[in-house]
């Protein structure tokens, strides 16, 4: 049998061979902290809930949605308007995704054509990069140094590169270094895209998840950013519902409206019930959601201070549900260290190496587990000696 050449630029997700590796684990009875895939562990509100519940319960329900109703788009409208300040048409430049890893896979295939040039930071999330080769894509990667607080610098990239591209993305609060970005560099981004006619997404999944008394936004909310893009938002680690598969493209009506058609193609769009419980998530109560930055952020003291104890320095990361450090100086490769992290802590953590060139060297530490075992997961690595040379 001969398979598509585009299969070439895929292997084995990293996050299925840790899969894997935890199932054995467990199969032979050993015990296992999960800190690899960001899936939160922190359930939806309640009222959320009994949303998902009530509309399941109906039998009316269990028809193709085929279209995003109404009623989800204008709470989408209304949310944006209320928490970014962002006015947004909902027929027009608002649609749903079956989570943001669907719109991301998706999205370029309704942009670019094979041959174009996509940019893309390093690191990031696979996706991210994995969409566009999905769609036949020439990938330059945007460099997200340490010594520039992970910010991609535009001015670096050429002028030649920046002629080229068609569609670039972006992420702030990043995943995986848990950066922020200035407003400056959104303000250079605006005027980066106008001047090279290039479409810009930018991936704001974790704008809830953001600490030390900082509150995080949204791209749109800066002037012209709804002449060169779009924004995802996602309700996965907000409230909870990572499970149900619940993201948003939001923004330029030309890239919402290709978006669509192409969906139109693919899917049969989003169960009800399902619209139901994000409609309840965004429109009503929302004390869960600070409740939930604060247990992260909690998470993430016990967890970096911890580490800081047994001798494996990381800076606290001002946003996200993720840790982003070096491995310690007597490990060269991230994956071996992420191997011996399970194999003799029991601890599972990302390879840096999973999310591009500039990862290698760093590992991705996820905050989804409860205080209790992250604790655990200290004190097994302290007696696991492999922080010592």
């Amino acid at each position: 049998m001969k398979f598509a050449r585009r299969m070439d630029h895929f292997g084995e997700g990293i996050f299925t061979k840790l899969l894997e590796i935890k199932r054995k684990r467990l199969e032979q009875g050993q015990p296992v902290i999960d800190l690899s895939v960001g899936t939160p562990n922190i359930p939806p509100a309640s009222h959320i809930i009994e949303a998902l519940c009530t509309a399941a319960a109906d039998e009316r329900n269990y028809i193709y949605a085929v279209n995003d109703q109404s009623a989800l788009l204008e709470a989408a409208s209304s949310w944006y308007r209320s928490r970014y300040g962002v006015e947004l048409d909902p027929k027009t430049e608002i649609c749903s995704l079956l989570g943001s890893q669907e719109g991301l896979a998706h999205i370029s295939l309704s942009i670019i054509d094979e041959g174009d040039l996509v940019l893309v930071p390093d690191p990031c999330y696979p996706v991210f990069a994995d969409g566009p080769l999905l769609a036949g894509a020439e990938l330059y990667f945007m460099p997200q140094k340490k010594e520039n607080d992970y910010v991609i610098c535009l001015q670096d990239i050429p002028e030649d590169i920046a002629r080229r591209a068609k569609f670039m993305i972006v992420s702030y609060p990043n995943n995986p270094t848990a950066a922020l970005a200035p407003d400056s560099f959104y303000y250079d981004l605006i005027d980066f895209a106008k001047k090279y006619d290039i479409i810009v997404l930018h991936d704001n999944a974790y704008s809830e998840l953001v600490f030390d008394g900082r509150t995080g936004g949204s791209f749109l909310a800066f002037p012209g950013a709804m002449d060169v893009g779009v924004e995802f938002n996602s309700l996965s680690k907000t409230y909870g519902l990572a499970g149900a598969r619940i993201g948003l493209c939001l923004g330029n009506s030309e890239v919402v409206s290709q978006l669509k058609t192409l969906k139109s193609n693919m899917d049969y769009g989003m169960f009800i019930p399902i619209q139901q419980a994000a409609i309840a998530a965004i429109t009503g109560d929302q004390s869960s959601v600070e409740k939930t930055a604060k247990a992260y952020e909690r998470r993430r003291d016990i967890l970096c201070e911890g580490f800081a104890s047994i001798g494996w320095n990381m800076e606290k990361p001002e946003a996200t549900m993720f840790i982003w450090t070096r491995i310690p100086a007597h490990y060269e490769k991230s994956e071996d260290f992420a191997m011996d992290m399970v194999s003799k802590a029991g601890v599972i953590v990302t390879p840096g190496s999973a999310f591009g060139p500039s990862g290698e060297g760093h590992v991705r530490l996820a905050l989804v587990q409860d205080e209790d075992m992250l604790n655990h997961a200290v004190q097994a690595v302290k007696a696991s000696g492999i922080l010592k040379v």
